[in-house]
């Protein structure tokens, strides 16, 4: 990698900096780690979703549950698991008892240089109320699997993509499991 390809900091906030690579600039997260999504899905195979208000594009919008991992002071190292569950449980309220890491993969490679690690989530125990943390205002939705794609398309396009991406790993790994051919 030459010098002028090398990334150079434009601007460090308290969450992102934004660097420059070339002429190309982007956002990249502090923490340096991954983001995680759950796919959640409930024994009465109901997905379980997430919705909040989202600064950027100033409407609420329907999501996996997500989140950073290493963000915790003390826990900059803790592994992805160990993320999606902390994330799950206080977003959602939820416990799981089984975990399946599905892929990792970009969130925005023109934007950032983030990755998401997505799993999925089952034998689901609702231990807690949810909604997030103290800065958050989160909304829980239970959707059956077999409607999920209908109820999400009247939401007027405030979805997030990986959403729909998450279903998709989930469905072909549940049905690899089951034997079934996709």
């Amino acid at each position: 990698m030459s010098d002028s390809q090398q990334p150079r900091i434009l601007w460090t906030g308290r969450h992102l900096s934004i660097l420059a690579r070339g002429k190309w600039e982007y956002v990249t997260r502090n923490t340096r780690r991954p983001a995680v999504g759950i796919v959640a899905i409930t024994d009465e195979r109901r997905i379980v979703l997430v919705e909040q208000f989202r600064p950027p594009v100033n409407a609420n919008v329907i999501e996996l549950p997500a989140g950073l991992a290493g963000d915790v002071p003390g826990a900059e190292h803790e592994p992805l698991v160990d993320a999606a569950k902390r994330e799950l449980l206080e977003e959602t309220g939820y416990r799981a008892e089984r975990w399946t890491e599905l892929a990792t993969g970009c969130s925005s490679p023109g934007l950032t240089d983030e990755q998401i690690v997505l799993f999925l989530a089952e034998g689901l125990t609702k231990v807690a109320v949810g909604g997030g943390d103290a800065s958050e205002a989160i909304t829980i939705h239970e959707v059956p699997l077999e409607t999920v794609a209908q109820w999400l398309a009247q939401r007027g396009g405030r979805v997030d993509l990986k959403l729909y991406a998450g279903l998709c790993l989930a469905q072909a790994e549940m049905t690899r499991r089951s034997g079934e051919s996709p």
